[in-house]
């Protein structure tokens, strides 16, 4: 059996990035300890959610649930640095790919200007093992899309009348939770952050059964070890820009 590529340390060479994720806690699940590792480095890195995941509580009707994981993410992100939070409220579980997505995504692209974006898995299944939900290919896909169009002056020119100048100025786009990872980030001193970042969002890991954010963490920041050198870690896709 061949032996798994080793995993390269992520870039440093960037000082802002905004990632992109369909819900509160995709975050959460696996990348907020790499996002405290960076905004301890002295890096800004802001968030961008689709939606407020209104419908990721069954027994919360839809409008409180969305109040509640709305406040758990601006908690959670606070946790590891993060006090750029924005929501662009599409509905949770009704992600449609097309131009309103992309066009909303390249807007915040052009009003933050990083250097990295982050999308989540865009794929049909993570590795095999399971399924993959449409809100996190939808956006995902959409998320390495809108990054070309925040550069290209003449796709969606209403957004130069908006005042969003172009922005080209990606370097670096990276797949958190990919099943092709290429690259990680030593999460060693920040994985308790990780950890408790999680924890902020009681109401849905309640609704979910209570699971044990440790444990879940850090079995997939020591698969990724496995990988890198001995090293808690978060992995990462990094796409060609």
């Amino acid at each position: 059996m061949t032996e798994p590529t080793a995993l390269q340390p992520f870039p440093e060479d960037w000082e802002r990035a905004l990632a992109v994720v369909p819900h509160p806690d995709d975050l959460e699940y696996g990348g907020a300890a790499a996002v405290a590792a960076w905004t301890r480095a002295g890096k800004h890195v802001a968030y961008l959610l689709l939606t407020r995941g209104e419908a990721g509580i069954d027994s919360m009707p839809p409008e409180e649930c969305a109040r509640v994981r709305t406040a758990e993410q601006i908690a959670s992100a606070a946790v590891v640095g993060v006090t750029d939070v924005e929501f662009l409220d599409h509905r949770d579980g009704m992600l449609t790919y097309g131009l309103d997505l992309r066009r909303d995504i390249a807007a915040a692209i052009r009003r933050h200007r990083p250097e990295l974006v982050v999308a989540v898995n865009h794929r049909e299944t993570y590795g095999g093992t399971f399924l993959n939900m449409a809100d996190h290919r939808i956006a995902g896909q959409a998320t390495i899309d809108a990054v070309r169009d925040a550069g290209n002056r003449w796709v969606f020119p209403e957004l130069l009348d908006a005042g969003l100048e172009p922005w080209g100025g990606v370097r670096h786009l990276a797949v958190i939770a990919s099943p092709q990872p290429t690259h990680a980030v030593d999460v060693t001193d920040t994985f308790d952050l990780g950890v408790e970042s999680l924890r902020r969002h009681a109401a849905y890991l309640a609704g979910l059964g209570d699971p044990d954010p440790e444990a879940f963490l850090r079995a997939n920041a020591e698969a990724t070890a496995e990988r890198f050198d001995g090293r808690l870690g978060v992995a990462f896709e990094l796409l060609g820009i």
